[in-house]
């Protein structure tokens, strides 16, 4: 099939499309880096999991034993999507905890002088866990964004590298702004002074494959319901680094990776459905792969399937960006926040409308049926220095494979009518009064 094709074969597995507004409008959820909708299958994964299964792990009784089983299931379909061994895929409640059980681990290895390397542009998901380690006499620095092109500052980080920084956290994708980073750099600059590597990829994951052992990090984080799934972290962490680590744990716990750094009972119905959100994956990239064989070759197998499904999605959102930027820049009351032309991006959009509040703007979408966020959406550094917390942040518009160009033309047509806005804009003054 052609990637043309996506959406409408994408569209009929989701019935959230479905859904309307009271006012008679199809909801246009262009919200995706808030969450994606949840195909039927990945509902169904979750339902069949409470129906046939829904026991403790580790029993001896059947039903235990299939959620044994469902686990290392959802472990090997993982190490598909990241490209590494099943037992270097660790869950948990979601990223931010994942990061913090890590963070507590990790600086158990520290001493106070220590360093560790965070940026400026990444979710305080990636940046509280390192900042708390102040606490413990740890440095923390960080690398600044340039706040005109939205991309980190390179030889700010290569000033802040020493012999003693131990740790570099660095996000894949801005989940505010869509830049991406060259993880690969980063990592390899860390490695020179023997520092872990920590990547948050919660954003990218949705929009491009991920190959762990090319990037060669020590640790990636993910959320899956960031693509298609329930509301589970997911973890890469590589195996030599992890078994090296004294993580929190209660005595009973298996104490070797990936087990070691999962606490408690996981959320196996969640677990499951997550799963079933890289078989869909793989779905589409079984459908989608034509044209696409040169970037997948020599994979095989569901690793292939997932690789293949991922540049399907990038190349069709790509085509949307493309227009909705296009679109975007000719409104004069828009300016675009992210990285310039030619830089690498995911389908993330954001701006501000001039003299009005990025979240009246977000509200009067939603009136007509058009779902995006406002705000910092955790990126709370990286609006701060873009000097945009005092009118609301920014508008976010966030691409997914199952949205079309139609909604984007619903979304600029929108916006391009200024008079409506403003008008909604003194409606909602009114109210709040």
């Amino acid at each position: 099939m052609k990637i043309e094709q996506l959406p409408d074969y994408l569209r009929d597995q989701f019935p959230s499309l479905e859904n309307r507004t009271p006012a008679g409008y199809q909801l246009a959820y262009l919200d995706g880096p808030g969450g994606y909708q949840v195909p039927l299958s990945v509902i169904r994964a979750v339902e069949e999991y409470f129906v046939k299964i829904n026991a403790n792990a580790e029993g001896s009784y059947s039903t235990s034993i299939a959620t044994d089983e469902m686990l290392d299931g959802a472990r090997e379909a993982f190490a598909d999507f990241f490209g590494c061994d099943s037992d270097e895929v660790a869950f948990g409640a979601n990223m931010t905890t994942l990061n913090f059980l890590l963070s507590q681990a990790l600086v158990r290895q520290m001493v106070p002088g220590d360093r560790v390397i965070i940026t400026e542009i990444d979710h305080e998901g990636n940046r509280a866990p390192w900042l708390h380690l102040k606490e413990r006499g740890i440095i923390i620095d960080e690398v600044r964004v340039d706040t005109k092109t939205c991309t980190l500052d390179m030889d700010d980080y290569a000033s802040k590298l020493r012999a003693n920084t131990r740790v570099v956290a660095v996000n894949y994708a801005s989940n505010a702004v869509g830049t991406i980073t060259d993880v690969r750099r980063f990592v390899s600059m860390a490695k020179k002074v023997g520092a872990y590597t920590v990547v948050d990829a919660v954003h990218y994951a949705a929009h491009a494959p991920i190959d762990v052992k090319a990037i060669g990090c020590d640790f990636l984080l993910a959320s899956v319901y960031k693509f298609f799934g329930p509301h589970v972290g997911v973890m890469y962490a590589n195996k030599e680094a992890l078994s090296m680590l004294r993580t929190l744990r209660v005595k009973p716990a298996r104490p070797q990776p990936p087990y070691k750094i999962e606490t408690g009972t996981l959320n196996h119905e969640g677990i499951a459905g997550a799963a079933a959100a890289v078989a869909f994956v793989a779905d589409a990239g079984r459908k989608f792969a034509e044209g696409l064989a040169e970037e997948a070759e020599g994979l095989t197998g569901r690793r292939r399937d997932v690789v293949a499904g991922l540049l399907a999605f990038d190349h069709y959102e790509k085509q949307l960006t493309s227009y909705l930027i296009d679109g975007l820049s000719k409104l004069p009351e828009v300016t675009l926040y992210g990285p310039p032309a030619g830089h690498p991006r995911t389908s993330t959009v954001s701006f501000t409308y001039r003299g009005l509040n990025s979240r009246v703007v977000a509200r009067y979408l939603d009136s007509l049926g058009i779902l995006v966020w406002d705000g910092d959406f955790f990126a709370t550094t990286l609006v701060e220095r873009l000097g945009l917390k005092d009118q609301g942040g920014l508008v976010r518009i966030g691409i997914a494979p199952y949205n079309t160009k139609g909604e984007l033309t619903r979304l600029l047509d929108a916006l391009a009518d200024a008079d409506s806005l403003r008008k909604f804009s003194v409606g909602a003054a009114k109210e709040s009064n």
